[in-house]
């Protein structure tokens, strides 16, 4: 088939969530690179909205894919999965967590946190403490509930009535959190940086002030490390950037590679929420995707790809900073960038990229979004800026 054959194909059948789309259709990818129909390569950096942290077909992935595909997909929760337990076992050994329950995507880890907050509070006799404390322009999902989390009426206007419970405040407004707190408060929810609206990071006074506060309060601090988890930000987790622990974090992008996976991650006492029969999912958790997961984690720990993405991004940021007049900001924590353009060029640059062979999203007609796999090398970065001086 030609790409038009399957964009009408598309056009008949698939119900349209997504707009025109960009007009191509890959075939395989191999590293940072990706080949479409036609045999023309991408150059990859935006890896997949920052799931392929490995890139495309890392030998690891393939291995564990084709190794346990081989033998067995997927059997039920009913029963112990050996790939489950060492996937919850190598999670605690590395993060803060001492319990963990899969999923099958970031919404749903976002989700069961969610739940996990208010089941605990029910549980302590304290049903009063169900409300959450969201941050503006911030990103959670798509359901119900967790688009009425994400700080953004575009993503919950069409669906209200919307879940109740939720409150929204500025990003690093301390004053504006604290007095948002009251008794009906049970969790605070937060992304270490708000990768979605144009990577905007919350500073480190501002969270050490919220995890003091939640203490105080006896309220539970969830961060959504959807995004930011597994060595985007050039640590392996966000939360370690402010020298803080969650009581709750959440995983999946770079969880699977590419593979659908999430994870709702917990501390001791705030797994307590759960109790056998509260909470459940039939794919999550299973073989294929718990060995995919085990692989992709191995990997990231074993190439160093945290330090890779600390290193990579420092350089990036250097040469954008001076690359152009028409560049007025670059915000960065490893390997999450936004480039803000002081007229609105965004698309244009965009389109222009791809048409050169170079893969990245935007943020409305200002800001440029790049996210790169945490393979890339000082050479790959290189080229991008060649091709982005020679754009603009």
């Amino acid at each position: 088939m030609n790409l038009n054959e399957i964009i009408e194909l598309d056009s008949k059948h698939f119900m349209n969530t997504f707009g025109a789309r960009t007009p191509v259709c890959f075939e395989y990818g191999k590293g940072i690179h990706l080949y479409d129909i036609e045999g023309k390569m991408y150059t990859d950096f935006f890896a997949g909205i920052a799931v392929n942290a490995l890139g495309h077909s890392h030998p690891a992935i393939v291995d564990a894919i084709t190794k346990q595909a081989s033998k067995f997909i997927h059997c039920s929760n009913l029963y112990y999965i050996k790939q489950q337990a060492l996937l919850a076992k190598l999670l605690t050994d590395v993060s803060c967590a001492d319990r963990i329950f899969f999923s099958n995507s970031g919404a749903e880890a976002n989700e069961g946190a969610l739940k996990l907050a208010r089941a605990y509070f029910k549980k302590k006799g304290q049903p009063n403490k169900y409300s959450f404390i969201c941050l503006e322009k911030s990103f959670h999902g798509r359901t119900i509930t967790t688009a009425t989390a994400t700080g953004q009426e575009k993503y919950s206007k069409p669906f209200a009535p919307l879940t109740p419970g939720f409150k929204h405040v500025p990003i690093n407004d301390f004053d504006a959190l604290s007095k948002a707190v009251d008794e009906n408060t049970c969790a605070i929810l937060l992304e270490p940086v708000q990768g979605e609206s144009g990577v905007h990071p919350l500073t480190k006074d501002y969270v050490t002030a919220v995890r003091k506060l939640c203490d105080e309060k006896g309220i539970f601090l969830i961060f959504d490390e959807v995004q930011t988890g597994l060595g985007r930000t050039g640590k392996l987790f966000g939360y370690q950037l402010f020298d803080v622990e969650p009581d709750i974090f959440t995983l999946a992008k770079a969880l699977g590679a590419g593979f659908p996976i999430g994870a709702v991650c917990a501390k001791e006492e705030a797994a307590k929420g759960f109790e056998p029969g509260d909470h459940g999912t039939t794919f999550g958790g299973n073989p294929l995707a718990c060995a995919v997961a085990l692989a992709s984690v191995t990997a990231i720990l074993d190439e160093h790809l945290s330090e890779n993405a600390a290193n990579m991004g420092d350089y990036l940021a250097s040469i954008l900073l001076t690359l152009s007049d028409k560049i007025i900001e670059v915000r960065h924590v490893g390997l999450m960038f936004a480039i803000d353009f002081k007229e609105p060029i965004a698309v244009t640059v965009k389109q222009k990229l791809f048409e050169k062979g170079l893969l990245v999203g935007n943020v409305g007609t200002t800001t440029l979004r790049v996210l790169p796999p945490l393979i890339i090398t000082k050479s790959d970065i290189n080229y991008f800026i060649c091709v982005l001086m020679e754009i603009l």
